[in-house]
């Protein structure tokens, strides 16, 4: 079986606009063929399309105290999706969520691998402190660091405007409607003071 690497899993995304953890899975059924993942993706309804996410608006969101600001890049495949309203409507809660969430990321592979490993230590030490079993401790650690990618990368948080939906799922659900796909690029949250 071939090694899936966080490359492929990312240029899988970019390519799709699925979850990564969607992503990871076809990868996993195909044997690493991204070609085949594609395809894959696409017969579940997973990824609307394999084309290039290279259009898109850049929308910014000031809170109404002016402390708070954000610019989130949000990508699709045309200038055309881009105009609609449901696109610029996504843009916009996307922004207005980071302003409130906090990520520091955009998904769970783009957290450098040494902080991952921190975060498992420190909570693996813990787990051993208040006396769990060893037999549960890798269930537990991965528990808790589910819950630490749930407060730094924006693809797992909860979505503002709905916790029962991650922001991914809420994406996944506008690629449906809308038939291309949806990537956020970048984005960058400015605070007062911080």
């Amino acid at each position: 079986m071939a090694q899936i690497t966080v490359e492929m899993i990312r240029e899988l995304r970019e390519r799709t606009g699925a979850g990564m953890m969607d992503c990871k899975k076809a990868l996993q059924e195909v044997d690493g063929d991204v070609e085949k993942a594609i395809d894959l993706l696409r017969k579940k309804g997973l990824a609307q399309a394999a084309r290039a996410a290279d259009q898109g608006l850049v929308e910014p969101y000031i809170h109404h105290n002016g402390k708070v600001g954000v610019l989130v890049e949000l990508r699709c495949e045309s200038d055309f999706v881009a105009r609609t309203d449901v696109f610029k409507e996504l843009a916009k809660e996307i922004a207005m969520h980071i302003a409130w969430a906090k990520p520091d990321y955009i998904a769970k592979e783009d957290v450098p691998k040494e902080q991952v490993e921190r975060e498992e230590s420190v909570e693996k030490e813990r787990a051993l402190a208040e006396g769990k079993p060893a037999a549960v401790l890798d269930k537990i650690v991965q528990g808790r660091l589910s819950k630490y990618y749930e407060r730094v990368c924006l693809l797992e948080q909860p979505f503002i405007r709905d916790d029962s939906k991650k922001v991914k799922d809420v994406i996944v659900e506008k690629i449906a409607v809308l038939g291309e796909n949806i990537v956020v690029g970048r984005f960058a949250r400015l605070a007062l003071g911080e």
